[in-house]
């Protein structure tokens, strides 16, 4: 929450894409965040009065993109959801309301995509096809993912894992080495 800029910090300073959200107000900090990050809540958060389409042009709407809804066309095909983006997400079932999360988060071709268990309430074929889609993005895109997640089939795909435990980090992995910390 203090990465995204939803939490402040109570001491400290967090960068992110060189602003320091500490010293933001509100709405300069709702631009930086819509512009930089990308948020897959493990509850959706979509708002139910919007259809698909909406949902997802929706942080392409508060940066005026002149193309939003067709970039979000674009973002549920590559979830695999075309042909429901008229459907309300009371219509959707809780994979493809995660697979619109996904598209609203990654529509902005954010620095950083951070979800919180992903594959969460998504079937072992779609949730094997969402992780793809999150790290085909970071590849082709440079986007930082930040993987909030039990799964550790999951995990093992990322280049570094930090484990916690009670809100303390126990254990930084890398592809590289290995560091238990006391």
């Amino acid at each position: 929450m203090i990465i995204t800029g939803l939490e402040r910090a109570t001491a400290g300073h967090v960068y992110i894409a060189g602003h320091d959200f500490s010293a933001l107000d509100e709405g300069t900090l709702a631009k930086v965040r819509g512009a930089n990050i990308g948020i897959v809540f493990q509850s959706f958060h979509l708002i139910p009065t919007m259809s698909a389409l909406e949902n997802v042009a929706l942080p392409l709407e508060f940066l005026d993109d002149r193309e939003a809804f067709a970039k979000a066309e674009a973002a549920l095909a590559d979830v695999g959801l075309s042909a429901r983006v008229g459907h309300f997400p009371s219509q959707l079932s809780g994979g493809e309301q995660q697979r619109v999360a996904l598209a609203r988060a990654m529509v902005t071709k954010p620095k950083i995509l951070i979800a919180d268990e992903p594959t969460g309430n998504l079937d072992g074929d779609t949730g094997a096809q969402i992780i793809d889609l999150m790290f085909n993005l970071h590849r082709r895109d440079g986007t930082t993912l930040i993987l909030i997640t039990h799964d550790q089939q999951l995990a093992q795909r990322c280049d570094r894992r930090l484990v916690m435990r009670s809100g303390n980090i126990v254990q930084s992995t890398d592809r590289m080495q290995e560091t238990a910390i006391a």
